[in-house]
């Protein structure tokens, strides 16, 4: 290959300058007029200065001591969080009523700020059945009671159809407020009121459960509803030992999945056998 040729390759490959033997410090450029691969000679050494340095950059005599440290600034005690100020507020409560007045005088939850009225307990105490409802929808959030509008109608007749009434059993909701635009609450404001429904549940004492909904069912039972599971103990602290629950779908599910109804008239029936079984023995222990 001729020089020419050679000199079209490196171009084409991006060369732009010739290669030496030694490295070339681009910093330091070679004086003009010097050989190629000539050792540049060495910087000459610094003089000694004829003077001594400034005071201005002496150390000084007596230097100054450092500056102490700073003291750590004091933090704050946190403030109590809202579940221990529903804690607080439900425990004090000595009955139902009681109870309702420290939901309304509660401000640790911003669903309160939202919600049309408190959604509150109804139904007598020591009733010996008590159901558990879900999350207030929009009707309950007006009427300020739970099972409200049509799935409280078909409650009302599912009570009915086994010889019961609403006015003989305490209806809990699972939070006293609503979301807003019907979301699911999230778990802080889950986790501030379930002491409300704990302690109104501690209150009434029943003997038996129904959980009206996939909610209540984990926070009271810790389960899933299930066709036929049948009696669970529940894991909610505070209820009697002898309690037990019923996992079944919320009325709102059952007006719109009719094929669930089947499952939910069973659960009906098996409740009905246990009161009535209770009844009987009660009958036997007073003569009755």
């Amino acid at each position: 290959m001729d020089a020419l040729a050679l000199l079209s390759l490196q171009i084409a490959w991006g060369a732009d300058e010739a290669l030496e033997n030694d490295p070339v410090s681009r910093l330091n450029r070679r004086p003009a007029g010097a050989a190629l691969g000539a050792h540049r000679p060495a910087a000459p050494a610094a003089a000694a200065p004829s003077s001594p340095p400034s005071s201005a950059w002496a150390a000084p005599s007596n230097p100054a001591p450092p500056p102490a440290a700073t003291p750590p600034a004091i933090q704050p005690v946190p403030a109590r969080g809202p579940v221990a100020e529903a804690r607080d507020a439900a425990r004090h409560a000595v009955d139902l009523d009681a109870l309702r007045n420290a939901i309304l005088a509660f401000e640790g939850c911003a669903l309160r700020d939202t919600a049309t009225r408190a959604v509150l307990a109804t139904g007598p105490v020591l009733g010996g059945l008590a159901i558990v409802g879900e999350v207030p929808d929009e009707d309950e959030d007006r009427a300020g009671t739970p099972f409200a509008g049509r799935p409280g109608q078909l409650l009302d007749r599912m009570l009915a159809s086994i010889g019961l009434d609403r006015a003989g059993v305490l209806l809990v909701p699972l939070i006293p407020w609503r979301p807003p635009g019907n979301r699911p609450p999230s778990t802080l404001e889950l986790s501030v009121c379930l002491p409300f429904l704990e302690r109104a549940l501690e209150l009434a004492a029943p003997a038996h459960l129904l959980l009206m909904g996939s909610r209540p069912s984990r926070a009271v039972a810790d389960c899933a509803i299930r066709a036929g599971a049948g009696w669970r103990t529940p894991t909610l602290p505070g209820l009697p030992p002898h309690c037990r629950a019923l996992a079944m779908r919320h009325p709102s599910y059952l007006l719109s999945h009719l094929p669930a109804r089947r499952d939910a008239w069973t659960d009906l029936l098996r409740l009905r056998r246990v009161l009535d079984e209770q009844q009987g023995a009660g009958n036997l222990i007073t003569g009755a």
